[in-house]
């Protein structure tokens, strides 16, 4: 088991970050919606809309990859980080999670804070930055991210044979966030999804996708995201829409002790 210091990753609230005009008419158009019977509506949602549906699927890989660290492009490390740990074995389906960092942080926080757990409990990491100082829904909508993501995963599952059984969705504050309306949206890739810390579940246009199990964390004396109004709130609302929760409080503020993030992941490889 892991011991490092608790995760604390800076965290900023939702405004300014739109993407450059260049980012935005690159990448606006991503993954067509799914038709569903419910999409995803709470009144205090403070931003939402478009589909957080994505298309890329493991299978089997074209190419082959050695243990190390990879940028998901050459020119621009934010762009984010494929970790494959040193017990990696081509022949072997190997568990995948999909990282998103926090507001006015970039991919290297996560890949900096969970490479340690990737490499020591043999899992891959796919640590993916925002467009901008945060994720697409919150200043726009579902949109240029994801047709980020859904790149980046297809570029992974191209190079590594990962389990589909054992594909998480991870974030922590407006990472956590996002993983809650992205895991909800693609219930069929995403089997788990972690939360540490989330401020709320973005609005969809699109449906809930499948059954997904969902492990949520939160500090009881967070000054950034208040418990209250945070996590007290979508733990009932998740479980009363039917999904499997496994919900800990703890004491502290914005972060995640080392406590419960080996506990989340336990709960992910078990």
């Amino acid at each position: 088991m892991v011991t490092q210091a608790t995760l604390t990753v800076r965290a900023v609230r939702h405004r300014e970050a739109r993407p450059s005009r260049r980012e935005f008419l690159t990448l606006l158009v991503g993954p067509a919606a799914v038709s569903t019977v419910a999409c995803w509506k709470t009144p205090t949602n403070p931003a939402g809309g478009g589909s957080p549906r994505l298309s890329s699927r493991p299978g089997a890989p074209s190419q082959t990859i050695t243990p190390g660290t990879y940028q998901i492009t050459a020119t621009n490390p934010n762009d984010g980080f494929l970790v494959v740990p040193p017990s990696y074995d081509p022949t072997r389906p190997t568990p995948l999670l999909v990282s998103f960092h926090g507001a006015g942080e970039g991919a290297e926080s996560m890949r900096s804070a969970m490479t340690p757990y990737a490499s020591s409990r043999g899992f891959l990491l796919l640590a993916v930055g925002a467009r901008g100082r945060t994720w697409d829904v919150f200043t726009y909508r579902y949109s240029y991210d994801i047709a980020f993501i859904d790149g980046a995963l297809g570029w992974a599952f191209a190079r590594c044979n990962v389990d589909p059984a054992r594909v998480t969705v991870h974030g922590f504050s407006d990472g956590a966030s996002y993983a809650l309306g992205v895991g909800l949206g693609n219930g069929d890739l995403f089997s788990r999804v972690i939360a540490w810390s989330p401020g709320f579940v973005p609005e969809s246009d699109a449906g809930t996708v499948g059954k997904p199990r969902f492990f949520v964390s939160h500090g009881r004396q967070d000054p950034v995201l208040g418990i209250d109004g945070a996590s007290r709130v979508i733990v009932p609302d998740l479980k009363a829409r039917g999904y499997d929760v496994t919900y800990v409080e703890f004491d502290g503020g914005h972060g995640a002790p080392a406590a419960v993030v080996n506990q989340s992941l336990d709960w992910m490889l078990t």
